[in-house]
């Protein structure tokens, strides 16, 4: 009797052994092609997976509540003011350009007549450096009538250098014009044209950046009637800087 329970316990062991091992062979197949496909995919979807996952970038704001100094290191700093360009040149802040423009008298002098004229006076210098200038002048001049009503009219006109010594608000300075005159009633005997040379100078006066007041005074020479002239002329101008 004890043999026939022992042979039917291991008969029944043998058979458990057996369904077991069916199971087993059966469900392994499943589970290594789930686990493939979720490794393949897993592995696809991988970079897509972290590349949603990256850190967003912080904005400023949020830089400087994280580190008070990180916005400001983030953040570039502007570029300094460029600094004011002069008005000229060199170490004078300046203008090159003068107009002069204002009335003058005219002490004409010779042996045919003497007149005494007044009229205008235009100028216009251009400063190469800050003492050194090239300026053009013209004058004019009318006096009373001579020669049985005729009136005498006179024009200047030169051009040469100039020597400035400029300040603030005093600017003396000094020229030598190299041009001619032009006179009229003229006599028999000569030409109304002439050679002339002006030696003088003056003194601005700066009350405004761009305008200032001058005082001019100058000799001139010229050779009209076969004869050389002394005559003196004198202007008061307003000059424009520019």
């Amino acid at each position: 009797m004890k043999h026939v329970w022992l042979a039917a316990l291991l008969a029944l062991c043998a058979a458990s052994s057996s369904r077991a091992q069916d199971f087993s062979n059966a469900v392994s197949p499943a589970l290594r092609e789930f686990a493939g496909a979720a490794g393949a995919s897993l592995t696809n979807n991988s970079p897509s997976l972290f590349s949603e996952l990256r850190a967003p970038a912080l904005t400023p704001e949020a830089l400087a509540f994280a580190a008070p100094g990180a916005a400001e290191a983030s953040v570039a700093e502007p570029a300094p003011a460029a600094p004011e360009p002069k008005f000229g040149f060199g170490t004078r802040d300046d203008y090159r350009w003068q107009l002069g423009l204002g009335i003058n008298v005219v002490r004409f002098r010779s042996s045919r007549y003497y007149a005494t004229g007044v009229g205008t006076s235009t100028s216009l210098a251009y400063f190469t450096n800050e003492w050194l200038a090239v300026q053009g002048e013209i004058t004019t001049a009318f006096a009373p009538a001579i020669y049985l009503n005729e009136h005498v009219k006179y024009v200047g006109y030169g051009v040469g250098p100039v020597v400035a010594w400029r300040q603030r608000k005093w600017e003396p300075w000094m020229h030598a014009l190299f041009g001619g005159v032009h006179v009229f009633p003229q006599t028999a005997d000569s030409s109304k044209n002439a050679f002339a040379v002006q030696l003088g100078g003056g003194v601005d006066y700066r009350f405004y950046p761009h305008l200032s007041a001058r005082l001019e005074l100058d000799w001139v020479r010229s050779h009209l009637f076969t004869q050389w002239q002394d005559n003196a002329q004198s202007a008061l101008e307003l000059v424009l800087h520019f």
